[in-house]
C-alpha cells in the first residue's frame, strides 16, 4: 500500500513528534531562520542568515 503524501498527513506527522520545551519558562521552543541585513565595506547590502531557537522568554530579544 502506498504512503499518504497529502499536506494534512505531513502536518500530522510533524506535530506528533516530541516538542521541545524551554527550561526557563516552560513554553514550546520554535526554531526559526533569522535574516539580518548589514552594509558591507563596499556599500552593498549583505544578508546574514542563522537558525535561532525562540520561546516566550527570549522572543522580545529576537523580534525586537
Amino acid at each position: 500500500m502506498a504512503k499518504d503524501h497529502s499536506f494534512a498527513a505531513k502536518v500530522a506527522r510533524s506535530t506528533s513528534k516530541g516538542q521541545r520545551n524551554c527550561p526557563v519558562c516552560g513554553g514550546p521552543i520554535q526554531t526559526i531562520r533569522l535574516v539580518t541585513s548589514e552594509i558591507s565595506p563596499r556599500n552593498a547590502y549583505r544578508f546574514n542568515q542563522k537558525m535561532v531557537n525562540v520561546c516566550k522568554c527570549n522572543s522580545k530579544e529576537i523580534y525586537g
